[in-house]
């Protein structure tokens, strides 16, 4: 692939660190400058790679070692053919990621930066340290599995004197520091119990995305960051899945909205039509479609919404009794019989499943999941193997139907969030990522 560009891996030691907010005003002020950048997401993240789309003018696409194999990978890595530079926005810390390993590797953000020859540029929070700061990068970049360093930029700086204490601690240990952010809470993007409010859902977004690049351009050294910027082979052709239908109703508004942006470009390779509809508009799915999709999203925040839109509710039962319905995460709670909601009330969903939900009793459930298939899915045989993730807060009250799979965690642990099926029915908290 001649036409390969360099990039950069954008990482941290820990959630919570910066990347997001120092990548998207990396992306739209690179951007500005007439750059063509090419945005990329470690792991399993809906939400983050809709603001990269944003910033940059491009589709930003996951990279998960642990879910895709690497025809999947040099696929959507070759998605950046023809663009200047690659922006890969890491997930947790650097090394992070299941003890167990998956498909290519196991998730962490330092194997794809390895794998395309990324060098790092390390986002440090110096928030409450000193010289200290230094010690942690060194040890990033000495790690034996460490990608090549581009350097350091810092996070939180409290003050000029802060920043040259650091500075001259990175010197002294031989590491670069590319720029110095200081603490600006009024930059801070909003947050719901799932991550960042969607990109869609902010009106006032460009602005935030041109401050952001307007901060990052006075703060980081961008000739020195673009300088140190790197890669290694091209990746080959690729393998894309084969897609589940011809024609697909897709569920698409603010309750119906994770979509992984990989899953979308396959579909679009393939020819397949999507239809989509809003069920918070009281649309039902186009019954010329071959299958009919509910993806997860915030249907908990739309209960009452949902169990109103009698056309939406009627049309989807219709569907169903021909042609295959498959709901994911919340589109897997708008398949059942009930969601109870944050203040206890519940709510009548759409009945094609027996399951009941509640958001009121809230439990966390996140990880790496891998299923055998116990009933066909669209796309998927019976006994298919897949793989993705569960991330939701809401509880099984009752899961009366066929488990659809035999689902484990990461270190083939079973999980009890087995999926159902009834009929032409499925639905699973199982987000899936590849097959």
């Amino acid at each position: 692939m001649s036409d390969w560009p360099k990039g950069l891996a954008i990482a941290a030691p820990a959630s919570g660190s910066g990347k997001t907010t120092l990548t998207l005003g990396l992306l739209r002020a690179l951007t500005r400058r007439g750059l063509k950048v090419q945005p990329f997401k470690n792991g399993p993240d809906y939400i983050d790679p809709a603001f990269h789309a944003a910033a940059a003018g491009r589709p930003s696409f996951n990279l998960d070692g642990w879910a895709m194999g690497a025809g999947l990978l040099d696929a959507l890595a070759g998605q950046a053919a023809g663009a200047d530079l690659v922006i890969f926005e890491g997930a947790m810390g650097l090394y992070d990621g299941p003890s167990d390993p998956g498909r290519s590797g196991r998730g962490a953000s330092s194997e794809i930066a390895r794998m395309f020859g990324w060098p790092v540029v390390l986002v440090l929070d110096v928030k409450g340290q000193g010289q200290s700061a230094a010690a942690t990068a060194l040890g990033f970049a000495r790690h034996p599995e460490a990608p090549p360093m581009a350097g350091v930029i810092l996070n939180n700086v409290a003050s000029p004197r802060h920043e040259s204490m650091i500075r001259a601690e990175m010197d002294r240990l031989g590491l670069p520091v590319l720029g110095a952010l200081p603490r600006r809470a009024d930059l801070s993007l909003p947050e719901r119990h799932l991550g960042l409010v969607q990109a869609e859902e902010q009106a006032g977004l460009d602005a935030t995305l041109e401050a952001l690049a307007e901060f990052v351009a006075a703060h980081v050294d961008l000739e020195a960051l673009l300088a140190a910027s790197g890669s290694g082979l091209a990746p080959g052709p690729g393998v894309w899945p084969v897609p589940p239908a011809g024609r697909i109703a897709l569920a698409r508004d603010a309750a119906f909205s994770f979509v992984y942006p990989h899953m979308l470009e396959t579909w679009r390779r393939a020819g397949v039509t999507v239809l989509p509809f809003s069920p918070l508009a009281d649309e039902a799915p186009d019954p010329s479609a071959d299958l009919c999709w509910l993806p997860g999203g915030y249907p908990e925040l739309h209960a009452g919404r949902i169990a109103a839109a009698s056309r939406f509710k009627d049309g989807l039962r219709a569907f169903a009794e021909t042609r295959p319905v498959h709901g994911e995460c919340g589109g897997y709670m708008v398949l059942g019989a009930a969601l109870v909601d944050a203040e206890g009330v519940s709510h009548a969903m759409t009945g094609l499943l027996g399951l009941v939900t509640s958001y009121e009793k809230r439990r966390l459930h996140l990880g790496y999941r891998s299923a055998e298939l116990l009933a066909p899915l669209p796309g998927y045989a019976f006994g298919a193997r897949l793989y993705g993730h569960e991330f939701h807060y809401s509880t099984i009250l009752a899961q009366p139907d066929a488990a659809l799979a035999k689902v484990c965690d990461a270190a083939g642990n079973p999980v009890p969030e087995t999926g159902s099926v009834r009929g032409n029915v499925t639905g699973s908290f199982f987000h899936l990522i590849a097959g």
